[in-house]
């Protein structure tokens, strides 16, 4: 019996208010991803899915190769963290999707990104 890779995901986001227009409808956002291999062997990214959906729920997909123009590689036991960022029209929304990844043997096996949220921070209480 083969054992299933095991991978956690946390993503923490803040607003950056510096890049940000209100006036034009234009809030930008930063998150940081850590991606945690807490299987037995090891792991790669090869390539992500997002939706992302403002606060009017405009949805935007976005897919592609790897992250931050990387494929890591990830040991058991090890982590792996990059930063991204987001454009939304509206103060407030939300991100989700998957990682597409393989395993040592070359089986592939998708994990969810589960959703988080986009908010401008006086927004939130």
């Amino acid at each position: 019996m083969i054992d299933s890779p095991r991978v956690c995901v946390h993503v923490q986001s803040v607003y950056i208010e510096s890049q940000s227009t209100p006036d034009e409808e234009r809030f930008v956002f930063a998150y940081t991803v850590t991606i945690r291999n807490l299987g037995r062997m090891p792991v790669q990214l090869l390539g992500r899915y997002w939706l992302i959906t403002n606060g009017n729920g405009r949805e935007i997909e976005v897919q592609g190769e790897g992250v931050v123009g990387e494929q890591p590689h990830i040991d058991p036991g090890e982590e792996y963290q990059y930063t991204s960022g987001a454009v939304i029209e509206t103060p407030l929304g939300t991100m989700q999707g998957h990682y597409e990844m393989v395993d040592a043997d070359g089986n592939a096996f998708r994990i969810a990104i589960p959703v988080f949220r986009l908010a401008v921070t006086t927004l939130i209480h």
